[in-house]
């Protein structure tokens, strides 16, 4: 058995940095075609530019933007095939709830749930007609347990992990199976943000395989769960932390 992406067309958000990318260079090397997406405009120029992979085109997506939306949305219906979705473009901004913005709460839907939404909308009727599809969502621990200041984004990753079981029914009898991967800890930029060198030094030891994720670890399980090696698991929630949620 070995995985097989040659010339299947996958849609990945959120690709320009952390587990977006590594799961874009790791399908690059499987022979993928890509539509891969980031906010930045002059970003995404350079990328094109520096782009020598004709299988891959760099969009923008700015899911706090109904033209980006809008514009990107046309796109992808325009192409003939999908196979795949990856919904990775997420945002998480820390408070506690009784000092929570409503701006913060508003862009964190946008973002994490109702950009998914739009876009599996879009590409279901795609992979209805080829009647093949794999559709992952890129959730969070955070969607099944909780921790202090992160009400929001609990929120929208427990919904986002809704979205998925409510998917999967409508879609699994045409060959489109629909899953999310909760990521635990993983080394990136985000998590160095949001995480003091202490907070993360502690966290290691909390977790059973005492260290971080890495994006490779993440990309792993991604890519088996939208290929056509996977054929029977679909609207699950798979957690990826080292058995961090288990103790």
């Amino acid at each position: 058995m070995k995985f097989d992406f040659i010339d299947q067309t996958i849609v990945i958000t959120g690709a320009t940095r952390g587990i977006g990318k590594q799961i874009a260079e790791d399908l690059e090397i499987l022979g993928a075609k890509l539509v891969l997406t980031g906010t930045q405009q002059k970003q995404i120029n350079d990328l094109n530019s520096r782009n020598t992979n004709p299988k891959i085109i760099y969009k923008k997506l700015d899911f706090l933007n109904k033209n980006s939306i809008k514009e990107f949305i046309d796109f992808i219906s325009s192409l003939e095939r999908i196979e795949v979705l990856i919904n990775n473009a997420g945002i998480n901004r820390l408070n506690k709830i009784q000092e929570s913005l409503d701006e913060d709460w508003n862009d964190m839907i946008n973002v994490n749930l109702s950009g998914a939404y739009y876009l599996i909308k879009a590409v279901s009727k795609i992979m209805i007609n080829q009647k093949y599809g794999r559709i992952l969502n890129i959730s969070s621990i955070f969607s099944v347990i909780g921790k202090e200041k992160r009400a929001l984004y609990c929120s929208t990753k427990s919904a986002i992990n809704g979205l998925t079981i409510g998917t999967s029914n409508d879609l699994s009898k045409y060959n489109i199976l629909c899953n999310s991967l909760s990521p635990g800890f993983v080394n990136t930029d985000l998590t160095k943000k949001n995480l003091t060198s202490d907070q993360i030094s502690s966290l290691r030891k909390q977790i059973p395989i005492e260290r971080l994720a890495e994006p490779k670890d993440i990309s792993n399980t991604s890519i088996y769960l939208i290929s056509n090696l996977n054929s029977y698991i679909t609207g699950q929630n798979i957690i990826v932390d080292g058995g961090f949620t288990n103790i």
